[in-house]
């Protein structure tokens, strides 16, 4: 039994008798010593549940069992203990409080995995913060483990944590889905229908001063430009997606909207020259078609509809270009402008800053900007000294673009933060001491091991001590106390599957992969060699992710 109360390695959960010695023993109290408490003053007990009466502050909890099966089950009786000195007492500095990496003692081993012990008897009551709900395991809490065949595991039973590669999750929707070209699905999503529907009343009015001879028919010929003018918009996309293939870059989906479209790209590109590369070939498609367009024009009248649809696509491909060449992010000539200062400086991240300013400045000039030149006539229309409906669709248009621009710079630097930090997510670090349980042990005896051995987590072994399943927290809450010793932990337990095991040496954005791929709340963590190394809590990994993200890079 680990004398030191969870702060240095436990033996094996298996080295325990799973059964009780015949008589009334002694109750069971926590091994460790007042002033070896860790700081946390954790045990793995989950909450209480309402009808089971909580331990008092004078001792534990007087649990009575039934006369059958005296002795055995006396000795699975649940244990609880009296608060320590420095235990979380009601009153005790550290009642309910939660450890953090700099409270972390100097003197804890350094084989010591993470305790996410839950509250004792302050943690219990009825009137604490976690009263009647589920534990609050903590993520902060950090502390390397010790190297493989030292003897001091908690759990040094093989299982073999390889199969099959994970399914990917299925791809989010979009709106409609109209194809997948190069194995990427596109969708058109909803908001495509409006502004349909705004460049068709828009082009047939302009079609009637140009063709007043089609009549109602001008707006069946401006319903035909707004969908060749989306296609235009897929081929600048489709740019975007051969160059992430090409350099082997995942794209989940293409995604025509309101205002254009978007390649969703799921990682970014190794070198600033790949990256001014994938950004540079979307306005490079969309000047050729525009060029394509002009040729075409000189083959026709231009008085007539194909030649007015060709300059019309012609002028909208070139704006296109235009408008993304700007460079501020999240357009793409913002990603050429981060590409250019990333080569300078060395660092993504300076880049990611630079051009994320740079498109909100970008978003200021187009709010001022767009209105103003649209009324002088400097854009072609002619220029008006009044307010009427024009200036102010002109107005509402600039202001949606600006608030896009800027949003989109700002959801950039977020996303450049989350990958900054993104490495600080370490399976190795976040998963929980577990003990080895047999499928027929009671729940009180295997909660006993947990807490001998500090642990947080129990798998079910069978009599080889291959893991067969992962007893979920949530489900050892809803049992009373005083039913634990005639419950089975296999009554508990979620059978493992091939993706609920996870390497020990996953980190960043592949221990993310790994998770979304089978999503579950518990997952078996193993080593290179097949050991077992533990249990991760998804909830443990979504906490260190929100505290990651929000420290200043």
């Amino acid at each position: 039994m680990d004398e030191s109360g969870g702060r240095g390695q436990p033996r094996s959960g298996n080295d325990e008798p799973a059964e009780g010695h015949a008589g009334a023993p002694a109750p069971v109290t926590d091994p460790t010593a007042a002033d070896e408490q860790p700081t946390d003053g954790r045990r793995f007990t989950p909450e209480r549940h309402e009808d089971t009466p909580a331990a008092g502050p004078e001792g534990p909890e007087a649990d009575t069992a039934p006369d059958q099966n005296s002795g055995a089950a006396e000795a699975e009786r649940p244990s609880s203990r009296k608060p320590g000195p420095e235990d979380d007492s009601a009153t005790g500095r550290n009642a309910g409080a939660v450890p953090t990496p700099d409270q972390d003692s100097g003197g804890a081993a350094e084989g010591d995995r993470p305790s996410l012990r839950k509250p004792g008897p302050a943690g219990d009551s009825a009137t604490g913060p976690n009263a009647g709900g589920a534990p609050a395991p903590d993520p902060n809490s950090r502390t390397e483990p010790a190297a493989p065949g030292t003897g001091e595991r908690p759990l040094a039973h093989s299982a073999d944590g390889k199969g099959p590669a994970p399914q990917r999750p299925p791809e989010p929707r979009g709106g409609l889905l109209m194809g997948r070209p190069f194995g990427v699905p596109v969708y058109v999503a909803p908001s495509w229908f409006l502004v349909a529907a705004l460049i068709t009343w828009v082009f047939g009015g302009q079609l009637e001063r140009v063709l007043p001879e089609l009549g109602a028919a001008r707006y069946l010929v401006s319903l035909f430009f707004a969908v060749a003018f989306y296609a235009s918009v897929l081929v600048h996309e489709l740019a975007h997606t051969v160059a992430a293939l090409r350099f082997k870059l995942p794209v989940r989906r293409i995604q025509l909207q309101f205002f254009g479209g978007v390649s969703e790209i799921e990682k970014e590109a190794e070198t600033p020259g790949r990256e001014f590369v994938l950004a540079f070939v979307g306005p490079l498609l969309s000047l050729l078609l525009a060029g394509v367009f002009y040729l075409a024009m000189q083959t026709v009248d231009p008085g007539t509809v194909p030649g007015v649809l060709l300059a019309g696509l012609m002028i909208s491909n070139l704006i296109v270009a235009a408008f993304n060449l700007l460079p501020g992010l999240p357009l793409d000539g913002g990603r050429m402008l981060r590409a250019v200062v990333w080569k300078i400086s060395g660092k993504p991240m300076a880049g990611t800053v630079a051009a994320a300013w740079v498109g909100r400045a970008l978003a200021v000039c187009v709010l001022i900007g767009l209105p103003l030149l649209t009324q002088s006539g400097a854009l072609g229309s002619d220029a008006v000294d009044n307010v009427g409906m024009d200036t102010v669709l002109d107005a509402l248009l600039a202001a949606i673009l600006a608030a896009i621009i800027w949003t989109g710079a700002g959801n950039s630097l977020r996303m450049a933060r989350l990958r900054e930090h993104l490495p600080e997510l370490r399976a190795r670090a976040l998963t929980r001491r577990a003990v080895p349980v047999e499928t027929h042990t009671p729940l009180s005896e295997a909660l006993r091991r947990a807490n001998s051995a500090g642990a947080r987590a129990l798998v079910v072994v069978d009599a080889d001590g291959k893991p067969l399943s992962l007893v979920r927290e949530a489900a050892i809450v809803g049992v009373p106390e005083h039913r634990r010793p005639w419950v089975a932990v296999s009554g508990l337990a979620q059978d493992l599957t091939d993706g609920m095991r996870v390497s020990a040496e996953l980190s960043g954005e592949e221990l993310l992969d790994a998770l979304r791929a089978t999503p579950a709340t518990e997952y078996l963590v193993v080593e290179e060699t097949g050991e077992i190394y533990g249990v991760l809590s998804a909830a443990d990994v979504e906490r260190a992710f929100v505290k990651a993200m929000a420290r200043p890079s």
